[in-house]
């Protein structure tokens, strides 16, 4: 039991940020509350890869392109992880179309802030994939959870693959591969049945959030193990590195 709480507190607390915005500082998600009622909010993505420049609160300049910084497997069991989101954040970051910038999200021209619990575990993308729409897929890189401690925006990691979480998001499907970093806290689980038996509920915790966190547009259809997640990437990686695949 002790693991468990000691797990749900690692990856729900957020980073600090050394420097905060302005005080009254427009935030759509405080807008219409009176003064007493706001709160300071951290800047988004306080802690930032090196390599990133911040160009403006809600952009990140990368300095290479993020889509192919690197290979998508880093050795048979392994993945390299570029994370867009660091664990205990709401803000919805997301790699430009170009590879060229992480950006916040926008919803009805505003930035998108998670109307939920904050994201439970690091959140990317394993670079050079693609999950193919011919094949029910979205198009875009091939979506990791990276359990373990909040891990700075735009940094690439390698990561050990666990299994996947399997999702469909509006009829497409939008697996989550789930994964941890060597020599990091949980880094020595092994894979599901090992997280599991370790860590009893982080997969419910995962699932749970995942499926609600948007309403009503998503769904789970459990959680695969190991090979399986393999496949997805080793297949959304022929993919991107097809004729039509950049």
């Amino acid at each position: 039991m002790r693991s468990v709480l000691w797990m749900i507190v690692l990856v729900w607390v957020p980073i600090v940020s050394a420097s905060p915005p302005p005080a009254g500082a427009p935030s759509s998600w405080t807008r219409g509350l009176s003064q007493a009622d706001t709160v300071r909010v951290d800047t988004p993505c306080p802690a930032v890869a090196d390599g990133l420049q911040r160009r403006a609160p809600d952009t990140l300049a990368a300095g290479t392109n993020l889509l192919e910084v690197a290979p998508a497997t880093a050795g048979s069991t392994a993945v390299n992880v570029v994370v867009e989101i660091p664990a205990g954040t709401a803000e919805k970051w997301e790699v430009a179309e170009n590879g060229r910038a992480l950006a916040i999200e926008r919803e009805a021209g505003r930035l998108r802030r998670i109307n939920y619990l904050p994201y439970p575990a690091n959140y990317g993308f394993i670079p050079q994939t693609r999950l193919g729409t011919e094949a029910g897929g979205d198009g875009d890189p091939v979506d990791v959870v990276l359990l373990g401690p909040a891990t700075p925006c735009g940094a690439v990691v390698r990561a050990r693959i666990l299994g996947t979480l399997r999702l469909v998001d509006n009829g497409e499907q939008d697996d989550k591969i789930l994964a941890v970093r060597p020599r990091s806290p949980l880094g020595d689980v092994r894979g599901i049945d090992d997280l599991q038996d370790r860590y009893p509920g982080v997969l419910k915790i995962l699932e749970t959030w995942f499926v609600h966190y948007k309403g009503a547009e998503s769904r789970s259809r459990g959680v695969g193990g190991g090979e399986a997640a393999r496949s997805v990437v080793r297949e959304a990686a022929r993919r991107y590195a097809g004729p039509a695949g950049r």
